[in-house]
């Protein structure tokens, strides 16, 4: 079995809103850097369900919706937070860099 990707909320809408478009999902992968189809699909199912709440869940197991993993510590939380936020910089300097790219490809 393969690594875990977590994508944040921010990234999972942005492919929402490109497909909504109509964007082609092989295109929207490949801007966003997202790795399989299937999770694309399952983020506009719960779009179209009207489940944004989903989009902020952690990998693996879905919490009920308000409720996640009890984190002991606050230091642990605070870990968690910041590997996030560190994932949410990283993926938007991904994208700024592509729509810089293509702006100038298209300009």
């Amino acid at each position: 079995m393969g690594t875990r990707v977590s994508y944040p909320a921010e990234v999972k809408m942005k492919a929402i809103e490109m497909k909504l478009l109509g964007i082609p999902a092989k295109q929207i992968m490949d801007e966003l850097n997202i790795k399989n189809v299937s999770q694309l699909k399952n983020w506009m199912k719960w779009y179209k369900a009207g489940e944004l709440h989903r989009l902020h869940q952690p990998v693996g197991k879905q919490y009920t919706f308000g409720k996640g993993p009890d984190i002991d510590s606050e230091e642990l939380r605070l870990q968690t937070e910041n590997r996030y936020l560190k994932q949410q910089v990283d993926v938007l300097k991904k994208y700024k860099e592509l729509e810089r790219k293509w702006l100038d490809k298209h300009l």
